[in-house]
């Protein structure tokens, strides 16, 4: 029996016997209201399938007849429905609220505070970038996900579960699995010349998760952070949620103004986080000179240094210029990388790459934490590395996206009146457009919405600033939409700017 089916009918069944009915009194009524009880109590949400006839008239003890009698009054009043090849089920309408509740005192309860960081994150939760629409078109951080190999890595998935042992299917090593660690570390060596130990790599959930964890390993109240004067919004709302003081820095030619850090004691930072691949959401490439000034900036200052390559992998896989992982002699950088924005963002797969001696803090913050990302998607990334897929995928990416990037480049300029685009090299999968008249951040964020009201996704660009100089513009994602409809979109949205009234 159907165990859901099971419940349902015990749900009933008490409800049935709890109502005060006489010998004489009709039991499908009773059936009835006993049903209609617990679809007003909710204990019966909606669109969910209720007992068929034959199952509840053996749970009650009663004739099938009597079953369908009372079905038949509550399919009148609409709270229940037949659905041919399904059974019954609740019927999915506003909640129906039992009357002889609806005139209790309402009561008010006191409760504990929040933590002073709860209360932080639950402040600076609107910095975050978070897409509600299901539009992606343009959304940022999207890769082309229309021509990530499915059946592939649905082979994958079949092969583990034909193989898999039972034993297999228990707790997993929070830091992650051996075999994906040991390719992640091979991937490193290969794209960008990073050289590690496969224990020295975490597998987590996306960048996010990396920043969040090291904050936590790292960070104590009043603590001071270095960030990139713009940079990623997500990355600003973590560090003021775990209450440090952000500093920003702003950016020349070369990277991070290293003029700009300041040399005073009580303004040295815990942390300074940097995008030097290509600058989020600028596209700067941080050169090799400026990336030794920052390195021996941060030993002299005994900061740590974040390097986030969230997608080192565009444009090329090059080596011509080293990480900061790699140039670093004192084991002072942390690694932040992600599969999220190459294969698709539900993968939720990143990694770390920490020095020695944090190993064991963060592996701890784990455990107390998520526990470690499913065991069955590590295997399958450490095939889809192992059998070549990733690098095949890579390059597919790389030729379709600069397409895509080259299609909307040209849509864009030529129907827009009052927006221009910033075109850095091919080598991240957004594209920043900043207003020709100055524009406020209400403005900004107005036009944001219109966007959205017509399904079109963009960010604001003065969420990356956390300085009171911003800049106002969209980022926008061109890579995940196919050419067929691409000039179409953007045409849709160009011409929504273009007539759009603040």
């Amino acid at each position: 029996m159907n165990t859901n089916l099971s419940f349902s009918a015990q749900r009933i069944s008490q409800a049935y016997h709890a109502l005060p009915g006489t010998e004489n009194e009709l039991r499908y009524l009773l059936v009835y209201q006993a049903i209609k009880g617990c679809i007003q109590r909710n204990e019966l949400p909606e669109n969910w399938l209720i007992p068929s006839t034959r199952l509840l008239a053996e749970t009650l003890n009663l004739s099938r007849t009597t079953i369908i009698k009372a079905y038949e009054l509550l399919m009148l009043e609409k709270l229940i429905v037949a659905k041919p090849g399904s059974g019954y089920r609740v019927y999915a309408f506003p909640h129906v609220y039992d009357d002889s509740k609806s005139n209790a005192e309402t009561k008010v309860y006191t409760y504990p505070k929040l933590s002073e960081r709860g209360e932080a994150f639950l402040k600076n939760i609107g910095i975050l970038n978070r897409q509600r629409d299901a539009s992606i078109a343009f959304l940022p951080g999207l890769p082309p996900i229309d021509i990530f190999p499915i059946n592939k890595w649905k082979n994958l998935l079949n092969n583990y579960w034909r193989y898999i042992k039972s034993s297999e299917l228990s707790y997993s090593q929070a830091s992650g699995t051996e075999l994906l660690k040991v390719q992640i570390s091979h991937y490193l060596n290969i794209s960008r010349n990073l050289k590690c130990d496969p224990s020295q790599v975490v597998i987590v959930s996306g960048s996010l998760q990396s920043v969040y964890l090291m904050a936590n390993a790292l960070l104590e109240k009043g603590d001071t952070v270095y960030v990139e004067n713009p940079t990623f919004p997500n990355v600003i709302s973590i560090f003021k949620s775990m209450l440090a003081r952000c500093v920003p820095v702003g950016l020349d030619d070369e990277g991070i103004a290293i003029q700009d850090l300041s040399p005073a004691l009580e303004d040295r930072p815990k942390l300074i986080h940097v995008t030097p691949t290509d600058h989020y959401p600028l596209g700067i490439k941080m050169s090799l000179k400026r990336r030794m000034e920052l390195i021996q900036w941060a030993s002299t200052h005994k900061a740590y240094l974040i390097e986030n390559d969230y997608e080192h992998e565009i444009g090329k896989l090059s080596k011509d210029l080293p990480t900061l992982y790699s140039l670093d002699p004192e084991n002072r950088t942390i690694y932040l990388g992600t599969f999220n924005r190459l294969l698709y963002p539900s993968i939720r797969l990143g990694y770390l790459v920490v020095p020695h001696h944090l190993i064991h803090v963060i592996e701890a913050l784990q455990e107390h934490s998520h526990r470690f990302v499913s065991p069955l998607v590590q295997l399958v990334m450490s095939q889809f590395i192992e059998k070549n897929y990733l690098f095949q995928h890579l390059k597919n990416l790389q030729e379709v996206a600069q397409l895509r990037r080259e299609l909307f480049i040209r849509c864009f300029d030529q129907e827009s009146r009052n927006m221009k685009l910033h075109q850095q090299p091919f080598n991240s999968l957004h594209l920043v457009a900043t207003f020709k008249e100055e524009v406020n951040e209400a403005q900004e964020l107005a036009y944001v919405n219109s966007l959205a009201k017509h399904h079109i996704s963009a960010y604001a660009l003065s969420k990356c600033y956390i300085s009171n100089e911003k800049k106002t513009g969209l980022i926008m994602g061109y890579s995940t939409v196919r050419p067929d409809v691409l000039k179409t979109k953007c045409s849709h949205m160009v011409g929504i700017l273009n007539e759009f009234k603040v």
